[in-house]
């Protein structure tokens, strides 16, 4: 299995509007290696990528599951909170969904995430996880 790393950034809200309004405005271009998922606080990040969360990626994008029962099942973990977890992963654009015959088939859209903090690119913490 090949991993599918992602760059994850951690700035407060108000920063981030003004990030993204500087991109609208065309006065900061993104860099290719910049954050393409980004969080309002660690808090809410390592929440959302547990341990026991980037294990569940794995796991779909190793075993495949073509429902979220199907997940479910093979996870352990109860459906209505597997469901939210999905939801979140989904919110974040590290799940996307394939329905097939009336199913949603969760696929992992990264499995492996380096975390930068703040806005300053050149005075940045990074941690990788995975």
């Amino acid at each position: 299995m090949k991993e599918k790393n992602v760059k994850v950034g951690i700035m407060p809200f108000k920063e981030y509007q003004q990030y993204t309004l500087g991109i609208a405005r065309g006065e900061y271009k993104p860099k290719k290696n910049d954050p393409k998922i980004w969080f309002e606080s660690i808090e809410n990040c390592l929440q959302i990528l547990s341990t026991k969360n980037i294990e569940l990626l794995k796991l779909i994008e190793r075993k495949e599951p073509d429902s979220i029962e199907a997940l479910a099942k093979m996870s352990g973990r109860n459906k209505s909170n597997l469901s939210r977890t999905l939801k979140a992963f989904q919110r974040h654009h590290i799940v996307d969904f394939v329905e097939r015959n009336r199913r949603k088939k969760p696929v992992a859209l990264a499995t492996q995430f380096e975390i930068q903090i703040g806005r300053e690119f050149s005075l940045y913490s990074k941690r990788t996880f995975g």
